[in-house]
C-alpha cells in the first residue's frame, strides 16, 4: 500500500489557497476541473516534499454547501497493487466495504473512528467482476 493524499473540502479557492500557498507555503502541482460532477481539484505539495505524490487536495464542490460536523475533511487516500484482493482480505477481517470497487478501480471503507479512507487500484482498472460489481453502497463514508 502507498499513501495518496488527504482531502479536504474547501467553500472558497481563493481563500484557500491564499492559506495554504502564500501563507503556508505549499504550491499547485494539479488542477482538475470536472464539470459533470461540479467540483474542482486541487492538488498541493510542500516545497521539500516529492511533488510526484499529492500530499493535499482541495475539493471544491461548485453546489454551495456550508460544511458542520467535519464534513470539510473528506479521506484518506491508498494506493494498492490489487484492489479486489485487499477488498476480500479486509472483509474477511470484518471490515465492511462501504463503497465496494464495482469499477475495478476505487473502493471506501471507514475506521473504528468513522475516518473515510479511498482505495485507489494502482495503475489501470482491473476488470470488472463479481461479487463486486453487484454490490450496493452500504453506509457513509
Amino acid at each position: 500500500m502507498k499513501y495518496l493524499h488527504t482531502m479536504v473540502r474547501v467553500e472558497n479557492i481563493q481563500d484557500s489557497l491564499d492559506f495554504y500557498c502564500n501563507k503556508l507555503g505549499l504550491k499547485e502541482i494539479r488542477r482538475v476541473e470536472n464539470e459533470k460532477g461540479r467540483y474542482t481539484l486541487i492538488f498541493l505539495a510542500a516545497e521539500n516534499s516529492d511533488s510526484a505524490h499529492s500530499l493535499l487536495e482541495l475539493t471544491y464542490n461548485w453546489d454551495n454547501e456550508k460544511y458542520t460536523n467535519g464534513r470539510n475533511f473528506g479521506h484518506l487516500a491508498y494506493s494498492v497493487k490489487n484492489i479486489y484482493n485487499t477488498c476480500k482480505k479486509l472483509m474477511d477481517s470484518g471490515v465492511i466495504i462501504n463503497r465496494p470497487p464495482r469499477d475495478g478501480h476505487m473502493a471506501f471503507i471507514v475506521s473504528p473512528d468513522n475516518i473515510s479512507i479511498e482505495l485507489l487500484q494502482e495503475g489501470d482498472a482491473l476488470p470488472i467482476s463479481e461479487p463486486w460489481a453487484s454490490m450496493g453502497n452500504v453506509g457513509k463514508w
